[in-house]
């Protein structure tokens, strides 16, 4: 287990740092097989990714604005720390089937519409999208897909997309971490575990770094489109 953790957090690292999102679903796809119970899985790797976001935000800090980041970090916590209370009551296939079409229809339309596509931070859509990610963090530990697709399509540069998104999943994951606890889902395995993984998420973070440095907005974008439709398959092969 120690090897396969480590191994798996620095890939997780990797993406989150180059991608601005991504841990959970590149973890995820085998941490469930290696961990006792789901619920131990998405605990490990929501406090992996939660000291990935930390690092960042120690980076990227002067970038968040706080105004426009409020409204859909409160209803993320509001709506995964319910998603997490039921994780113990739920049937997961149906629904990894409609979140995997539904994900890979939406990577597509926005890699071939992105141009025209123009999103303001108003209310409504920042309650939409933290509502949705809430609900995708709380029952698979993957919050990213909504949150990311608002932000990296409203916010002005790279550099405040990664400093939002970031201080989002921190503080979103700083909080399902607690609710976890709370439910008995952080075990001495899931403490363990951070120990093997968390040289891995310094390591991806390094690397991640050096990438993002390199990457151009526009195409950023279309990486981030491209790797929401992999969540997507991801969650129709989980189902």
């Amino acid at each position: 287990m120690p090897i396969e953790i480590f191994l798996l957090s620095i890939g997780a690292s990797f993406v989150q740092r180059t991608t601005g999102f991504g841990f959970g679903i590149f973890i995820m796809t085998m941490l469930p097989a290696i961990m006792s119970s789901y619920g131990q899985a998405t605990t490990l790797s929501g406090i992996l990714a939660m000291t990935t976001s930390f690092i960042i935000v120690l980076q990227k800090h002067k970038y968040i604005v706080w105004s426009r980041l409020l409204p859909i970090l409160i209803t993320f916590v509001v709506v995964s720390a319910g998603a997490i209370f039921m994780l113990k009551r739920m049937e997961y296939s149906i629904l990894n089937i409609l979140l995997g079409i539904t994900l890979i229809v939406v990577s597509i339309y926005f890699s071939f519409f992105s141009k025209h596509i123009k999103i303001k931070p108003t209310k409504p859509l920042q309650v939409t999208a933290g509502g949705l990610s809430g609900l995708m963090g709380g029952f698979f530990g993957m919050q990213g897909p909504p949150a990311v697709l608002y932000f990296v399509n409203s916010e002005p540069d790279k550099d405040h997309y990664l400093a939002q998104t970031q201080a989002y999943f921190f503080i979103g994951n700083l909080m399902m971490t607690m609710a976890r606890a709370y439910n008995g889902f952080f075990t001495t395995s899931v403490a363990m575990g951070y120990v093997y993984g968390i040289v891995g998420v310094v390591i991806g973070n390094m690397m991640g770094a050096w990438v993002f440095r390199h990457i151009t907005g526009p195409l950023l974008k279309y990486i981030i489109y491209a790797y929401i439709g992999i969540s997507g398959l991801t969650f129709l092969l989980e189902a």
